[in-house]
């Protein structure tokens, strides 16, 4: 990896124009692992530059070339597993098997997805049979400004690049300042693959000074931002005067209802999809709704599956759960499961304070709360945490109601083995996504939420769709 405080713009790593260090902590020691310099609107500026100057021949470029570019991007990324999967772990705290095998994972499934994807793409095609002679053309939008979360670095980084590559967008990346050193390894490895000066540039800084010059710069044609409801807004505001286009991935309080016919493992798997990720999920089932006659069964298997779960360093192999990802996210969490006790809920299992033997490190004790009701805050509040919450309906209708009295409308789950009450359900659902009995999502899905969880999709043809414009040419022979 280059330096860390440098920038890659326009095919070369740079010194920042006034360099101002940021230090990266590395959540399981509370100790700064390296320094990264925080950007500015001068940096901006010349990245902006930079992708403008290199959009007209990338735009031109033709399709198999961008994809050629993307392979061997991939190429470089398999190749760097280790590296990119030791830097998320250092970076964020999540466990170096986790880190290897999911994290790692799934930024390399949208790039091969695009790369598929980008094949069967038909970018030029007439309106209908009826019209031949009017076409419809795909062309990228033009210079993309892509601000990343620190949650999942190389999962939200990949939906936006990948699909910036192959739609034939330049762009401009801001990773988050909290996870920025694998951002900056995936620059040294674009960079190795070849791709042409300016399609592919990195300014690191925070909110206030990266993100807010790049979502009101006048040369940037689309927004894709990944983050919280705040800054969406934020985002959204600030690009007003340019009408471009903002597409938002924000966040989630996902309901998974459990009906009384739910199959038998869907209470402890429910409690361990919330606890991935230490709970840091956008799309965690962080509301678990279960049918009142078997209300009591589920929380006794799910205090009985959190007492299994176990904390960790984020360098320790095996399954447990690592730290979150700095003080205040620490700070937050401890703030919410003290409110849920206040507020009434029935504490089953872990609770306030650092997990158990650690005295530093931003360890979180694995918490679950039952007797919830829905106008309780850690039933309304997105924590980001492994706290999960549990409250009863009493039918079909009830379930609905409860799910969707919420801001958000990222992911829902339902759990019934009865495929009727599955469709009906699924279809009152106000959410963007809603994965049924464990499915999980097929290669290329949308990714995206409806209310305050945003708009837009990310992934697959969707995820091209938001990097490109429509043009209507009559007349074509």
């Amino acid at each position: 990896m280059q330096n860390t405080r440098q920038f890659y713009i326009n095919g070369e790593w740079v010194e920042p124009h006034e360099p101002r260090d940021h230090n990266v902590i590395n959540p399981t020691t509370e100790m700064p692992c390296t320094a990264i310099s925080l950007g500015g609107a001068k940096d901006v500026n010349d990245a902006v530059a930079a992708a403008r100057a290199a959009f007209p021949a990338w735009k031109d470029t033709p399709g198999e070339e961008r994809i050629a570019a993307l392979e061997r991007l991939i190429k470089n990324y398999e190749e760097g597993a280790d590296s990119m999967a030791n830097a998320m772990s250092l970076e964020m705290g999540t466990p170096i098997d986790f880190s290897r095998n999911v994290h790692f994972m799934a930024g390399l499934g949208h790039l091969r997805n695009f790369a598929k994807v980008a094949r069967e793409f038909t970018f030029e095609e007439p309106l209908s049979e009826d019209s031949p002679d009017s076409w419809i053309i795909y062309e990228p939008v033009g210079v993309a400004a892509l601000i990343t979360p620190w949650n999942w670095p190389m999962n939200q980084v990949m939906l936006k690049v990948g699909a910036a590559i192959v739609s034939g967008c330049t762009m401009v990346l801001k990773p988050s300042e909290e996870s920025p050193l694998s951002a900056l390894i995936l620059a040294d490895m674009i960079d190795e693959a070849g791709f042409p000066p300016g399609v592919f540039n990195l300014v690191n800084g925070d909110g206030a000074s990266v993100g807010a010059a790049l979502s009101g710069h006048m040369d940037v044609d689309v927004v894709s931002f990944t983050g919280s409801g705040r800054a969406g807004k934020l985002v959204s505001a600030n690009a007003v005067e340019s009408l471009k286009r903002v597409h938002l991935e924000l966040g989630g309080k996902g309901a998974n209802l459990v009906f009384a016919d739910a199959d038998p493992d869907a209470v402890e798997r429910g409690v361990r999809q919330l606890m991935i990720n230490s709970g840091q999920s956008c799309i965690a089932p962080s509301r678990m709704v279960i049918e009142e006659s078997v209300y009591d069964e589920a929380v006794q298997t799910a205090e009985n599956v959190g007492q299994t779960l176990t904390v960790g360093a984020a360098g320790k192999h095996g399954p447990h759960l690592g730290p979150v990802v700095n003080k205040a996210q620490f700070e937050k969490i401890q703030s919410l499961i003290q409110k849920g006790i206040d507020e009434g809920a029935r504490l089953i299992v872990g609770g306030p304070g650092r997990s158990d033997s650690f005295n530093r490190g931003f360890f979180v004790r694995p918490t679950i709360f039952a007797d919830v009701t829905n106008d309780m805050t850690i039933a309304r509040e997105e924590i980001f945490g492994p706290v999960l919450v549990m409250m009863k309906f009493k039918d079909e209708e009830d379930a609905i109601r409860i799910a969707n009295d919420t801001e958000f409308g990222l992911m829902n789950y339902v759990q019934t083995q009865d495929d009727e009450k599955l469709k009906r359900v699924s279809r009152q659902l106000r959410s963007g996504m809603v994965e049924a009995n464990g499915v999980r999502r097929g290669a290329g899905a949308p990714f995206g939420g409806v209310k305050q969880s945003g708009n837009g999709r990310e992934g697959g043809k969707w995820g091209m769709e938001d990097f490109l414009e429509v043009k209507l040419v009559s007349g074509w022979k």
